[in-house]
């Protein structure tokens, strides 16, 4: 174990790691799990769906030969519950970085799962809901969530709760191109929709447009703030131009909150992330590759307040595909990075909001393919959980330590 410095209050310790370490497979490292490597008969994805619950308990949704799998584990990883069957019949589901399961835990104890089936037609898929009412037991018959009827992309989903009954899900919807161009009309990108539930996902109302011409092929990320649902998602602004903006779904309204000017006919497939902390700052981050900005950036919003971006990463090792979270004043910023030669996890903390940050550190490589490295936070640990073809899954505990910093 050893200290990160430079921070007053809370402070982070790794645990059992040093930046690297030397020998990927040692058990002190990180919890491997050789049962999600590829064999001949199963075809395992990389990329999973995770989270903690109120209770601190790790769940894991992962897509294993067509099936939508979902399990839970009470030791930050090291073992795992039997896993309960989402899907009975099998789907092909959607599992690379941008567009993989998600799954959140209600403080009743019920486990919401939401995912894109993709079906035969190009780009076409829906988006799809179970949820679990015996503690991730099992799970209900999946529903689609798209209630237009048309055979076309509903895509990206994005999943947040309140913890009081009121879920909602979002996702890139197709429907009103197409629509416009059976009448012979142009259509720049997709919409925003949302549908929500008011009952824990018992029952969910009409879908809901919310913006139209959208970027159709960037994840969205969808969290609760003090100010209600709030989405970040890549907006097509004027022509052309693939910038981020905020949307607050209750309230309305869009804010845009980059102007990298970034035009291109073609799929960024480089959705940002979204946190809010104990202050009620939101915490972004994305990718842009226009005329302005090129790379990784974060920025922190405060009301009308915003900061100047931050650079993030190394740019000459495609440092991309960021993940924000927060939990009280602590903000953790993860990304992965490419060498020529492994791939690598690596992370950025603050302790004080936003305000100022430590190094980037390597927390983890793999030589083979790997997902992106995804952060989990609450107010008892972190978590770097980090799928690899070669290694299997990884999760790295990091300490939360109380102290005081006096240098």
């Amino acid at each position: 174990m050893f200290a990160l410095p430079g921070f007053a209050g809370l402070f982070l310790a790794l645990v059992s790691v040093a930046v690297v370490a030397a020998e990927p497979h040692s058990s002190g490292e990180t919890h491997h799990h050789p049962a999600m490597h590829s064999a001949k008969s199963v075809k395992t994805a990389l990329a999973v769906g995770v989270t903690l619950d109120q209770d601190g308990r790790l769940w894991l949704a992962r897509v294993v030969d067509q099936h939508l799998l979902v399990s839970w584990s009470e030791d930050s990883g090291s073992s795992f519950s039997e896993p309960a069957v989402v899907t009975p019949e099998p789907e092909n589901i959607s599992i690379d970085g941008e567009n993989r399961p998600k799954i959140e835990v209600a403080r009743d104890g019920s486990v919401l799962v939401t995912w894109t089936q993709v079906l035969p037609q190009k780009y076409s898929g829906n988006v799809r809901f179970s949820r679990s009412i015996d503690s991730g037991r099992t799970f209900s018959k999946p529903i689609t969530l798209n209630d237009d009827g048309r055979v076309t992309s509903h895509r990206f989903d994005s999943l947040a709760i309140d913890g009081d009954g009121r879920v909602i899900v979002a996702w890139l919807d197709a429907r009103d191109r197409d629509a416009a161009r059976e009448k012979g009309e142009e259509y720049r990108g997709v919409s925003l929709y949302t549908t929500q539930s008011f009952n824990n996902g018992e029952s969910f109302g009409r879908n809901r447009r919310i913006q139209e011409h959208t970027c159709e092929c960037c994840r969205t990320a969808l969290i609760w703030s003090r100010e209600g649902p709030i989405v970040l998602l890549r907006n097509i602004f004027g022509a052309n131009t693939r910038d981020f903006a905020l949307i607050n779904l209750d309230k309305g309204g869009i804010r845009r909150v980059n102007r990298d000017e970034w035009q291109v006919d073609a799929c960024p497939h480089n959705g940002g992330s979204l946190a809010t902390d104990r202050r009620g700052q939101l915490h972004l981050v994305w990718f842009t590759n226009g005329p302005a900005d090129q790379g990784l950036f974060y920025k922190r919003i405060d009301g009308n307040w915003e900061s100047k971006p931050k650079p993030i990463g190394n740019a000459d090792a495609q440092a991309n595909h960021a993940s924000v979270v927060a939990d009280g004043e602590t903000v953790i910023l993860t990304w992965r990075e490419f060498d020529g030669n492994a791939y690598s996890a690596k992370m950025m903390y603050s302790n004080d909001s936003g305000e100022s940050w430590s190094e980037p550190m390597r927390l983890m490589e793999s030589d083979g393919a790997t997902d992106y490295p995804i952060p989990l936070i609450d107010n008892r640990k972190v978590l770097i959980v980090w799928n690899t073809a070669k290694e299997g899954l990884r999760i790295l505990p990091i300490e939360r330590v109380t102290a005081r910093y006096s240098g």
